[in-house]
């Protein structure tokens, strides 16, 4: 039983660290340079992962484009994942733009609020 869950983390560490790779060094579109790769959730079969990024330039226009881009590229980002990785079947890959940053700063932002009134 936990078998496969320890290989769905496996695999998605090395989806992680391949695609930070090939956004950096191999995609032709320069925006891809931007995203910066958070976290790769792979399933337990394996079969999809979801792709949680951020942005260096973060607007919500910057963030829409960049998910487009990233969703037209997922073809071509899973064609080099199985060029560089041993598996019998590359994941889907679904991104999906994480928050848990903005959410994290926000919450600083009213800790020391809240410490500066008092």
């Amino acid at each position: 039983m936990g078998k496969p869950y320890n290989r769905a983390l496996r695999v998605g560490d090395q989806i992680h660290k391949e695609l930070a790779i090939i956004l950096q060094k191999e995609m032709k579109d320069p925006r891809s340079s931007q995203v910066s790769l958070t976290a790769v959730k792979a399933s337990p079969d394996c079969s999809y992962a979801k792709v949680y990024f951020t942005l260096f330039e973060n607007t919500p226009e910057h963030r829409e484009e960049l998910l487009h881009v990233l969703k037209k590229a997922a073809p071509y980002l899973r064609t080099k994942l199985a060029e560089r990785m041993r598996l019998r079947h590359v994941p889907e890959l679904n991104f999906v733009y994480d928050e848990s940053i903005e959410r994290g700063s926000y919450l600083a932002s009213l800790i020391e609020k809240a410490n500066k009134e008092n």
